[in-house]
Parts: C-alpha cells; sequence; structure tokens
C-alpha cells in the first residue's frame, strides 16, 4: 500500500507544484515561481515545528522530508520543489528512488554562477552546517570552482532571526555584518547566498556587502528549471486563469502566518496546520 501511494497518481498540468521547505525561507523559491509561472496552482508546506534544519542530522531531514513530500503527494502535486538547500543537500538522492515518476526539482548554491560573474575569482558562500558540510555541495566545488578561491562561513541566528519576522531588525542586521566580516577580509567580489532564507534579506546583505560585491541566489535559476521541466513532461498549465497558492505548516498559525504574509505582501494569506507522521 505504501509503494501505491508514493507513485503520483496519473499526470494532470492543472494539479499544483508542490514547494517545501524547514520554514518560511523556501518562499523566496515560491515568489520567483510566482512571477516565472503565474498560471501554476502551488502548494507551499513550511516545516516550522522543526526549523532550521540547518544543525540537524541528515538522517532526520531525510525522514521530515520523505513525510512532507507524501503529503505533497496526497494533495496531488504533480512536481515537488525541494526549497531547502539543507533538504536537498541531505534528502534529494533519497526522494528520487523513493517517489518514481515524480518530478522533483532541487537547489543548491549558485557556484557557477558565482564563477561566471567573478572578476577576481574569489567567491563567499553563506550557508549552514548541513548544506556547506555535505557531499553535493563538496561536487559542486570539484565541478565548477576550478581556478576560484572559495570561501565559506556557516552562518548561526539568521534562519530563526528571519522566521521570527525580525527582516529589518538591528539584530538580523548584526548577524550579517558578523558572518560576512571573514569573508569580505578575503576580498571577494561575488557572495553566493547558500540558504533560501538569505535572499529574504538580500538587500540587507548587499548594503552590508557594499557595492563591489555582487550577491547572488538561486530562486530565478530554480525557477526556470521547474518551467522547463513541466514543458518537457506536458505538464505546464496552459490555462489564462492566474494560479492559486496553498500554505500550510507544521508549526503554529499563529505564528507563521503573519511572518508569510509579510513576505509575501498578501495580508489575506492563512496558514493550514499540519503535524505529518514520518
Amino acid at each position: 500500500m505504501q509503494q501505491d501511494a508514493d507513485r503520483p497518481r496519473q499526470a494532470d498540468p492543472a494539479a499544483p507544484v508542490g514547494f517545501f521547505d524547514s520554514g518560511v525561507g523556501g518562499l523566496s523559491v515560491l515568489r520567483a515561481a510566482r512571477r516565472a509561472l503565474p498560471r501554476e496552482n502551488m502548494i507551499y508546506f513550511a516545516d516550522s515545528a522543526y526549523c532550521p534544519y540547518g544543525g540537524r542530522s541528515g538522517e532526520f531531514v531525510r525522514r521530515r522530508a520523505l513525510a512532507i513530500t507524501r503529503f505533497l503527494l496526497a494533495r496531488g502535486a504533480k512536481a515537488v520543489v525541494v526549497a531547502c538547500n539543507s533538504a536537498s543537500e541531505a534528502a534529494l538522492e533519497c526522494l528520487r528512488p523513493a517517489f518514481p515518476g515524480l518530478e522533483i526539482v532541487g537547489i543548491e548554491p549558485a557556484v557557477k554562477v558565482g564563477q561566471r560573474l567573478s572578476r577576481n575569482h574569489r567567491i563567499g558562500v553563506l550557508g549552514t552546517s548541513l548544506t556547506l558540510g555535505g557531499k553535493r555541495f563538496s561536487r559542486l566545488l570539484e565541478n565548477f570552482a576550478a581556478g576560484m578561491e572559495v570561501y565559506t562561513q556557516p552562518v548561526a541566528g539568521l534562519v530563526e532571526s528571519i522566521e521570527a519576522g525580525r527582516i529589518d531588525d538591528p539584530r538580523t542586521d548584526a548577524i550579517i555584518r558578523r558572518n560576512l566580516r571573514p569573508l569580505l577580509k578575503k576580498g571577494i567580489d561575488t557572495l553566493v547566498l547558500g540558504c533560501t532564507h538569505y535572499p529574504l534579506v538580500k538587500e540587507r546583505i548587499a548594503s552590508a556587502c557594499g557595492p563591489g560585491v555582487e550577491v547572488i541566489d538561486t530562486g530565478e535559476p530554480v525557477a526556470r528549471q521547474l518551467r522547463r521541466r513541466l514543458r518537457a513532461t506536458g505538464l505546464l498549465r496552459l490555462s489564462p486563469e492566474a494560479g492559486w497558492v496553498e500554505y500550510f505548516s507544521s508549526g503554529e498559525p499563529g505564528i507563521v502566518a503573519p511572518v508569510m504574509r509579510a513576505i509575501m505582501a498578501d495580508p489575506s494569506l492563512q496558514v493550514i496546520r499540519r503535524s505529518l507522521q514520518e
């Protein structure tokens, strides 16, 4: 029975695309996807009760990713975007064999883009310990960082600050400055945001870096990849009507919803609570 439950139903272009993250960070990817694919229906799941993933074990994140993907499939998802660097690092390789036939799009730090943009061949990467210490990130550096000096900085506290809604807050700025200092001392001219939460404070990060540093994230490239995959598999929704979005969270909606409303600039946004069994 479980094997059948893990298989997507016959694909329907009108079915929604599922997105998930440890919390609200994946909304940076959802926003890019809404711009690129305004006709698509979408479901977003924030695993806020267990956020952040960055300091948790890979096994824990894999269990949560499997449970959330089953939930999105049960809601009729035709594709799933793992809108979380830590979850992509820990779980992507187990999700694809676990859900055969389901289109799954992951995310990784934009080192390849950074290599192309950097003028002095010095790149900084902000991310979680799980992402920066993982095998996928190591392979990424091997494949795309030849001739570059790549400096990584695991960040503590920034995800939690964003989850609390402290986006325009001096405490958040202090965390940003503290973590940028070692990278700026190395003379980087390109900064890669290796966590989907960080683009939500991209302007503040760019301000702290100064005009000589290009700050890049992966929201738009992931949205383009999703569009390519939906088109290639015949799943692109061609209706002239705008798509809808549903929001779910394992956390308390009274805490999560106000943060989501501010990020999505949607005062009517509602969050439904779902506690998922692993």
